[in-house]
């Protein structure tokens, strides 16, 4: 953005970033098939665009820009794949979303002054940020584990703990499916 005679003028590479985002705002709660399909229709025609325009922009590599594009053109890759692959979401926000609570917490952790704490609270983490991902309410799962888990033997092969996973989690298929259910009732409508 810039500003021109005092009011705030978008570039069309960050109008092209904002028409993308809201199409994604808008697919959030749809499929990763229909997704996929939307992106390959809608998306993917923006895409174009904005690698059209960073391939024709005159900066200098240091500045700003320069460095924007040339993180942009570093990510190419891994952002066309995305328009097949609709499961994917468009953006990191919610692993960055995860991983603030991990450092607005850290001071609470006093406990983890060793490699030992750091550990537990690596693997507690992982399992409450994992059951919220799934959808599932992480005391549930956590009691779930609490008191499922005593009962494999102490050296249980992975094939064995693999149903312990959140996705294979009893309470997830009801509690997705009324999640399901209302993401799909929004759609119809």
């Amino acid at each position: 953005a810039a500003q021109v005679n005092g009011k705030t003028v978008a570039s069309v590479p960050l109008t092209l970033i904002d028409e993308m985002f809201a199409h994604k705002r808008q697919w959030q709660h749809f499929s990763p098939r229909v997704r996929r399909r939307r992106r390959r229709s809608q998306i993917r025609k923006l895409l174009k665009r904005f690698w059209k325009w960073i391939a024709s922009a005159q900066v200098l590599p240091k500045s700003r820009l320069g460095k924007a594009i040339t993180y942009a053109v570093d990510q190419r890759p891994t952002l066309d794949r995305l328009i097949n692959i609709g499961m994917m979401d468009w953006s990191n926000n919610a692993s960055e979303r995860n991983m603030k609570r991990l450092v607005i917490g850290r001071k609470n952790w006093l406990f983890s002054t060793s490699p030992a704490g750091a550990r537990s609270t690596a693997i507690w983490l992982t399992l409450i940020e994992s059951a919220k991902a799934n959808g599932i309410d992480p005391r549930a799962y956590i009691t779930y584990l609490l008191k499922e888990l005593p009962q494999q033997p102490d050296f249980a092969d992975p094939a064995q703990l693999a149903v312990y996973l959140p996705w294979h989690y009893p309470g997830a298929r009801h509690q997705n499916k009324k999640t399901t259910d209302k993401h799909q009732a929004k759609n119809a409508a």
